[in-house]
């Protein structure tokens, strides 16, 4: 009898702890993402319709639709350069606040901070400057490509949307690349200066290798916030001018909540899911691989 008890008291005790998590992402994202899938085989026109099989039509029609592949080509542009310079500058700034300088910690806090406002309101605060404060500042200085309208270009437009995006993650990148300089083995870096290695070498042969692991986990985020970018999107120019900023996100929500076409912006929803769990996929993948092989 005591043997039969113990594994229950066991299983009961696991249940105890680990419900309530499951409960919670189980109404939160599973439910919802499977209630999603549901909902790209039905015709449904509005919210209060009764859905319809339709089989894979809603699929068909997303693969069909110009305006998905043409924001989908958009937010694979905005993807590269944003990864690039944000984990360019995140890495800059954390190498320049773990080298001893003065106020360093006074550094780490101003570069976090614009990670701690919300997309929606950061994005209305550069619409703010890019309208009003830029042009001003160039007419008074006499810079002409501070004077045009940013918003109100279609090149400019899009690299408004990288700037605020860049401000926004470099500095939480920057306390990942910190976690992973400071757990560089303080005897490698002097057995290399005792080689003769000089600082750029120390850090290219060094220290960018054995922050791997930093690298991949940095890449995951900023390629999942890349393809998903929506709120800074949606303040900053709301997909204009002409609809030269609409990334692939806002694209879906237009067309399953402005064009009433539920089925079709779901089916969207799914083909992005699933390109941006591939291209993750393959990124880990690659990441890992290289860091056992290092």
């Amino acid at each position: 009898m005591v043997s039969e008890k113990k594994p229950l008291k066991k299983f009961g005790e696991q249940m105890l702890f680990t419900f309530p998590t499951m409960f919670v992402f189980s109404v939160a994202i599973l439910i919802p993402f499977a209630y999603g899938i549901y909902l790209t085989f039905m015709n449904m026109p509005t919210v209060l319709s009764t859905p319809e099989f339709n089989g894979i039509a809603n699929y068909k029609e997303a693969f069909s639709d110009p305006q998905f592949w043409t924001s989908m080509w958009l937010t694979v542009k905005f993807v590269v350069v944003s990864v690039v310079c944000v984990n360019a500058i995140g890495f800059l700034l954390a190498y320049l606040v773990t080298t001893g300088i003065r106020a360093q910690s006074f550094f780490r806090t101003s570069f976090f901070t614009p990670n701690l406002i919300g997309g929606l309101v950061l994005g209305y605060i550069w619409q703010f400057i890019f309208v009003q404060t830029l042009p001003t500042l160039g007419a008074k200085l006499g810079i002409e490509s501070l004077r045009l309208g940013w918003l109100g270009d279609e090149k400019m437009a899009f690299w408004s949307i990288v700037i605020v995006t860049v401000w926004q993650l470099s500095g939480y990148m920057m306390l990942i690349f910190i976690a992973g300089l400071v757990n560089v083995p303080k005897d490698v870096i002097e057995a290399s200066t005792i080689d003769g290695a000089n600082a750029w070498q120390r850090l290219t042969k060094v220290t960018l290798p054995l922050m791997r692991p930093a690298f991949v986990i940095t890449l995951f985020m900023t390629l999942k916030s890349g393809f998903m970018v929506y709120d800074i999107n949606y303040s900053l120019t709301a997909g204009g001018p002409y609809n030269s900023t609409v990334m692939v996100s806002m694209n879906i929500v237009k067309k399953a909540f402005i064009e009433n076409n539920y089925g079709v912006g779901q089916a969207e929803a799914i083909m992005l899911f699933l390109i941006v769990a591939i291209v993750s996929g393959i990124q880990v993948y690659i990441g890992k691989k290289g860091e056992v092989e290092a």
